[in-house]
């Protein structure tokens, strides 16, 4: 089937006459063209075979725990979104969304350092440092560009960087940026670390790279001995905490304030796409220092434009909303509870830290977590299967998330859903 471009190029009469005279042979009709385009459609067929292709469903709401989907009549309840606080659509964020379109506009065409800096960018930066009790912080489109921005500019040939082998993907291309040594220590093996360490005691700069929360496995880095590590050997801690910020710890801290570490992780980046109201943007958070100097080298930062102005009033507004408000992060906790222990007595097996609102149930096939998914939408459950390579081959799962917006109802009727597909392929009694 020729592409709509192909079919709108033809329709110009003197390119097409040019082409039915053999005068003429586009690129899309090149040899090189259709060789490349074979290999990528037997890609494509091997995907659909193993069962691992995947499809977007098309959300015609806002994000919240009630949704409509494309093709269905009545709504279905979401247990797979980052929505951890349910403020992706709450009436006060998306007020201070549209009163900063109307103050400061849809957008700057610039990047930060020419003409793209407003004072409610600055205003974020200030909100996000403080509520990591940092000395300043800077803002990226994304975390993943945080972290393609954070270890080339910081560590050179001579330092060494340590990073967990289930990190997200971002941090390892992050990592595949920079010119330092690399090493990679097994999961949460703090013994590999230090042994790691040691091997590598002559960096000048050592920093210990993880996730604060690991996103398919619901885990949490053992942090304390991390730092200890890090003190033992004179090493910085950096932390991804896109799965942790505003949401878990007792006043939403992150995995730090969880593990009781605050104060000694020296590096953190995250999201604003997550608990701080799902929309988008990611940031690095630490010593003014490292800062100023990400300012003036970090390519993701110098090359990209600015974050809207909606996305900034609105992320403002949520860290108004949760600095000295821990409500959301205490019904988010009772919720975790209550489908962890409900799935738990229906006899799944749910992974993950129990205080943690990913909650993985684990599968194994591919080809089963997504007949599972499929089966339980039509009982008005949105879940997704996980499978290769988003994880390992063989650990294909459902990842449910928990928000703080479902109701008790809500989660009742999602463990009896999954008891229903359960029983029925034969998973459990």
């Amino acid at each position: 089937m020729m592409m709509r471009s192909v079919k709108a190029a033809l329709q110009r009469p003197q390119l097409a006459a040019s082409v039915a005279a053999g005068a003429l042979r586009p690129r899309w009709m090149s040899a090189a063209s259709d060789a490349v385009r074979e290999h990528l459609a037997n890609e494509l067929k091997g995907i659909r075979e193993a069962g691992t292709f995947k499809t977007e469903r098309v959300i015609t709401s806002p994000q919240a725990a009630s949704i409509t989907v494309q093709g269905r009549a009545d709504p279905v309840l979401n247990f797979c979104a980052n929505n951890y606080l349910g403020l992706a659509n709450d009436p006060d964020v998306v007020a201070a969304a549209k009163e900063a379109l109307d103050t400061h506009g849809n957008g700057l065409g610039s990047v930060r350092f020419i003409c793209g800096t407003q004072d409610i960018h600055k205003e974020l930066e200030r909100n996000v440092a403080d509520f990591h009790d940092m000395d300043d912080s800077i803002l990226y489109a994304s975390c993943f560009d945080a972290n393609a921005g954070i270890f080339e500019t910081l560590l050179g040939p001579d330092d060494a960087v340590f990073s967990d082998e289930l990190n997200h993907a971002s941090i390892i291309d992050g990592i595949r940026l920079c010119k330092a040594q690399k090493a990679r220590y097994l999961h949460r093996d703090m013994a590999d670390l230090d042994a790691q360490l040691t091997a590598k005691a002559d960096a000048k700069i050592k920093l210990i790279v993880s996730d604060g929360v690991f996103s398919m496995d619901g885990t949490v880095a053992p942090l304390a001995e991390i730092c200890d590590l890090a003190d033992k050997h004179g090493a910085l801690v950096f932390l991804d905490e896109c799965h942790a910020t505003g949401m878990f710890g007792a006043t939403g801290r992150g995995t730090a304030e969880h593990c009781g570490v605050e104060g000694r992780i020296d590096i953190i980046n995250s999201t604003m796409g997550k608990a701080l109201g799902g929309a988008m943007g990611g940031y690095t958070t630490g010593p003014q220092e490292l800062i100023d100097v990400l300012r003036q080298r970090a390519r993701p930062y110098l090359f990209s434009n600015t974050l809207p102005p909606a996305v900034v009033g609105a992320t403002n507004k949520v860290f108004e909303l949760i600095k000295d408000d821990s409500t959301l992060v205490e019904k988010l906790g009772r919720n975790v509870a209550q489908f962890t222990n409900g799935m738990t007595a229906a006899g799944f097996t749910v992974g993950g830290d129990p205080a943690h609102p990913i909650c993985p149930i684990h599968l194994g096939d591919a080809r089963l977590a997504t007949e599972f998914a499929d089966e339980v939408l039509d009982l008005g459950i949105f879940v997704i299967g996980f499978s290769f390579p988003v994880v390992p081959k063989g650990k294909a799962r459902i990842r449910c998330q928990i928000s703080a917006a479902h109701s008790e109802a809500d989660i009742d009727h999602a463990i009896a859903s999954f008891a229903a597909i359960g029983k029925a392929k034969g998973l459990i009694k």
